[in-house]
């Protein structure tokens, strides 16, 4: 299926009460050692997600969503033509590829990654 679902993002105020409430509520297991500042979460299933401390400048706590794409200048080309708004430009993640963000025209936030490191 294209743009399928890739990975999802807990944005949170208390990383490990997160963690517990969510290891608790659906026995996820977390790794704290993969990236430094961000807690890998494995779902025993795909997608994976990823669990970070909320930065001052963001409103609220949140989940974000990424959704796997083949060009992420594209998307948010297109995006942009049709309302939205880029909130996070194309952003390399060393070693696994790259990630950007828009705002839909309601506001909705939405992440798309190319897990490609050459894209």
């Amino acid at each position: 299926m294209p743009n399928s679902l890739c990975h999802f993002e807990l944005m949170t105020n208390d990383v490990a009460k997160c963690k517990s409430f969510y290891g608790t509520v659906f026995g996820w297991n977390f790794d704290d050692q993969a990236m430094p500042g961000y807690t890998l979460i494995h779902t025993g299933h795909e997608p994976t997600g990823g669990v970070f401390a909320k930065p001052p400048n963001a409103p609220h706590p949140c989940m974000n969503v990424y959704f796997r794409v083949e060009s992420i200048e594209q998307i948010l080309d297109l995006s942009s033509r049709n309302g939205g708004k880029t909130i996070v430009p194309k952003t390399p993640i060393p070693g696994v590829g790259h990630f950007a963000m828009f705002a839909d025209p309601e506001g909705i936030a939405v992440g798309v990654m190319c897990p490609n490191p050459d894209a």
